[in-house]
């Protein structure tokens, strides 16, 4: 298939906006990520049952028997054919697998995801950014699955902090939002709904506005809240409720949390139900709940860490 035969006219989010916006966001992430896991003793527990940093960290590596990226690569290039992975039985695998690994080796195993990172910025064709790929939620363009490493970096990082690691840097923060919002747009705009939120911080946040003809993402300065749906929160508070870290019903009471139009935010929890174990699941269930009145919120983002 050429490129003029992967060219769209529907808008793509993130993934319209290049490699030169979403690269360095990425990039940066993984930077901070690979300073947080050199900064902890792997063999410590994390917060996720049974999952050491060693856990955490094999399993955003890439080994032998684990490319991630390169798997991801060849889906796009095929169309978008295929059947989502089985995150779950992924991650059992992986870390079974290398459960005794050195420090070292998994330390060199993120660096390698990295590198492909690079090499998919620097040496795939311009059109593989927009091209289908078959990824854990459904169909994305390829370029907004790479940024959602920037989104699992984020809040993995999050996990390692009272591990001793230093906290993920503002910048890092942003670009998990902003994967957050575009994987949201995306699933809103392939599932027929017409709408949008914003993901608001002190420091700024990002918004996403879906349609049939595709959807947008912007950022957003901390001047003023958007109108519309949002919610609103500093940025770690936002990853920790959108992962499930965070019960985001608590986060609310406590006020640390606070959500504006719930019944536009309400036109997007029907996502839930179609792609469950979606980036801001249990937002989306506690918009649900509120508004509706029933179902239970999801404790965790399901089949993901």
């Amino acid at each position: 298939m050429t490129e003029d035969d992967r060219s769209h006219t529907q808008r793509q989010g993130l993934a319209d906006a290049g490699r030169d916006v979403v690269g360095p966001m990425v990039l940066g992430a993984w930077d901070a990520f690979l300073e947080q896991a050199a900064a902890v003793d792997l063999d410590r527990p994390t917060r996720l049952p049974g999952w050491r940093a060693h856990e955490v960290c094999v399993h955003l590596g890439v080994w032998p028997d684990h490319a991630a990226l390169a798997g991801l690569v060849a889906s796009a290039r095929a169309g978008g054919t295929g059947t989502p992975p089985d995150v779950d039985a992924t991650n059992a695998r992986v870390t079974a697998a290398h459960r005794d690994a050195s420090r070292a080796e998994v330390l060199a195993a993120l660096r390698r995801n990295r590198e492909a990172t690079v090499g998919y910025l620097a040496d795939e064709p311009a059109w593989l950014d927009t091209a289908p790929v078959v990824s854990t939620v459904g169909r994305l363009p390829m370029l907004s699955v790479v940024l959602g490493q920037a989104y699992e970096l984020a809040v993995h990082g999050l996990d390692l902090v009272p591990l001793g690691a230093p906290p993920p840097p503002p910048e890092v923060l942003q670009a998990g939002l902003a994967a957050l919002a575009d994987v949201t747009g995306a699933l809103a705009s392939s599932s027929g709904i017409t709408g949008g939120a914003a993901l608001v911080t002190p420091d700024g946040g990002w918004a996403f506005a879906a349609a049939d003809g595709g959807w947008t993402v912007r950022r957003l300065d901390g001047d003023a809240r958007p109108r519309g749906a949002a919610v609103e929160a500093r940025a770690d508070v936002l990853l920790e409720a959108a992962s499930g870290r965070t019960n985001p019903a608590a986060a609310l009471v406590r006020r640390r949390l606070r959500v504006h139009d719930l019944a536009g935010l309400m036109q997007l929890a029907p996502i839930v139900e179609s792609a469950p174990g979606i980036p801001g699941g249990p937002i989306l269930a506690l918009a649900a709940r509120t508004v509706g009145g029933a179902g239970d919120l999801l404790g965790r983002l399901r089949g993901r860490r």
